[in-house]
């Protein structure tokens, strides 16, 4: 059982990762890191930094270092507790490539080829290799070995979790009852945030708005939010990214006042966003104050991570070791 008992309330087993591929921004904090912070206190969460899935796009092993560490100190500064939570980076708890190769007998070539974000990113250049191809495989175990029950996940990643299923499905029809089936968990009220281009907000489409960016950095990332040409004193149409980018910090009240501001003549899309740069620095300023203290002290955070290994390492030893009975690589049994 992988639920947590707790004062007599059992706390399901929430399991995400994210990769470390470059500089946190407000997308990631919308769509996946706010909502983890959120967990930790309503759940048993189980979260880490996927470095082997980041190497499907990073082969410089400098880069991956820096933003592995980076996303992890990036993850702390915002409230992640390794106290309250299981918080490590994937390639400290090893024993999920062993379950990657175990997996990948029962997990259908056809599975794999039917995956949508594989087939996306080679439409988009990337170069084919088997680690790619094989990603489901290897998010499946990241799942299974930790007894994930709770897979919050974005509408791009659902077929993950659903291969993953199907993976534990095969796996315990052949080998016996091992895995916990797990369910995704998909934010309808957060899916997307705008970057300054009206795209998904996206590294990729290089649109981001940075959390921990330079001040300068960030003004000019908002200044440059694309608007259409309506004069300062007409009324202006609020579904637009500035709009939507500004509402994700706001409650329904303040959501609908910003709304009027946009129909209010004399009120130019400049005035809007400068105001949605201050929302940005008051909203994260304890929170730089928090990251910049842990680059200053980045001993502290070595043992925050390693506490997380040791914590997520006991739990992967346990489903690997029946994983492995199970199939019969365990021969002393």
């Amino acid at each position: 059982m992988a639920a947590l008992f707790i004062f007599g309330v059992i706390l399901k087993r929430v399991l995400s990762g994210i990769q470390p591929s470059g500089q946190l921004h407000l997308g990631n904090y919308f769509g996946m890191m706010k909502r983890m912070i959120h967990y930790q206190e309503e759940s048993d969460l189980f979260c880490f930094i996927v470095n082997y899935h980041a190497m499907t796009s990073i082969q410089d092993g400098n880069r991956l270092r820096d933003n592995t560490l980076n996303a992890a100190m990036d993850f702390l500064a915002l409230g992640m507790d390794s106290e309250k939570s299981t918080f490590w980076i994937q390639s400290d708890v090893p024993q999920v490539t062993e379950l990657t190769w175990i997996l990948s007998n029962v997990a259908g070539v056809g599975l794999m080829e039917r995956g949508t974000s594989y087939k996306d990113k080679l439409a988009k250049g990337l170069k084919a290799n088997m680690g790619l191809f094989s990603y489901p495989i290897l998010m499946a175990a990241d799942i299974l070995l930790f007894g994930g029950e709770i897979v919050p996940v974005g509408k791009d990643q659902k077929q993950h979790v659903e291969m993953t299923r199907d993976i534990a499905i095969r796996f315990n029809q052949t080998f016996g009852d091992v895995f916990i089936i797990p369910e995704p968990d998909i934010d309808t009220e957060n899916q997307l945030v705008p970057g300054i281009d009206g795209q998904k907000m996206s590294k990729s489409y290089n649109n981001t708005i940075p959390i921990f960016g330079e001040e300068k950095v960030i003004r000019k990332k908002v200044m440059s939010i694309v608007t259409d040409s309506t004069g300062v004193d007409e009324v202006k149409n609020s579904d637009c990214a500035l709009f939507h980018i500004y509402s994700s910090f706001l409650n329904e009240k303040e959501t609908l006042e910003l709304k009027e501001r946009f129909t209010i003549p004399g009120t130019g899309y400049g005035d809007i966003k400068k105001s949605l740069f201050s929302r940005i620095m008051d909203h994260f300023q304890s929170f730089r104050a928090k990251r910049a203290y842990l680059e200053n002290h980045k001993d502290s955070v070595y043992e925050m991570l390693q506490h997380g290994a040791e914590k997520a390492s006991t739990v992967a030893e346990e489903y690997l070791t029946r994983a492995r009975n199970a199939a019969g690589l365990n021969y002393r049994v």
